[in-house]
C-alpha cells in the first residue's frame, strides 16, 4: 500500500505523514528529506544549481520514495512535474490544505527558497491548485483541527480504499 500526501508548503505533510504512516504501521517517506540527505540542503541546491536542478533531485526523490510501500510526503512543488503527474494516477492520494492565515507562522525562518512570505506562499498555493484538486483522492484542511484527528482519517480512508481497489 502507498498513500501520498501532497500539498502547499507548510501544510502539515510531513508531521501529518509520520502519524498515517504509525497509523498503518507502515514506513514513511518524505521526498525532500531525501533529497537532503544526498544533496544538502534545498536551500542551498536552490542557490548553487538553481530550481531546475532541484526539480531533477526531487523528480529522483519521487521516483524511489513511490517504489516502496509507504507513507509518501511529496514536496510542495513536486508535483510540478508531468512524469509525477502521470506516476499518481490511480493512487491514494491525499491533498493536504490550510489557509493563509493558519500557515502564516509556519513558513516564517526562510528555509523554503520559493515563499518568502504569505503574499509568495498565496501566489504559489493559487498557482498549484489546480493541479492538486486533480490529483487527490479526498482532501483534508490542517488549519485548525488536531492533527492526530486528521491522520486517523486518512488512515482510515486509505484502508478503505485499498479494501475497494
Amino acid at each position: 500500500m502507498t498513500v501520498v500526501l501532497i500539498g502547499p508548503p507548510g501544510s502539515g505533510k510531513t508531521r501529518l505523514g509520520r502519524r498515517v504512516a504509525k497509523a498503518l504501521g507502515l514506513p514513511f517517506v518524505d521526498t525532500d528529506k531525501l533529497v537532503v540527505a544526498d544533496h544538502g540542503s534545498i536551500a542551498g541546491i536552490f542557490q548553487a544549481h538553481g530550481e531546475a536542478r532541484f526539480r531533477e533531485l526531487e523528480r529522483h526523490a519521487v521516483i524511489t520514495a513511490l517504489a516502496q510501500d509507504a507513507v509518501v510526503s511529496l514536496g510542495g512543488g513536486a508535483i510540478l512535474d508531468e512524469d509525477t503527474q502521470r506516476d499518481l494516477e490511480g493512487r491514494s492520494v491525499a491533498l493536504i490544505t490550510v489557509s493563509a492565515e493558519a500557515v502564516e507562522t509556519r513558513i516564517s525562518g526562510g528555509k523554503r527558497p520559493l515563499v518568502t512570505g504569505i503574499e509568495s506562499w498565496s501566489a504559489l498555493v493559487e498557482a498549484r491548485r489546480p493541479i492538486y484538486e486533480r490529483l487527490a483522492t479526498r482532501s483534508w484542511d490542517t488549519s485548525s483541527r488536531p492533527l492526530t484527528s486528521i491522520a486517523r482519517e486518512i488512515a482510515e480512508w486509505a484502508t478503505t480504499t485499498m479494501k475497494d481497489a
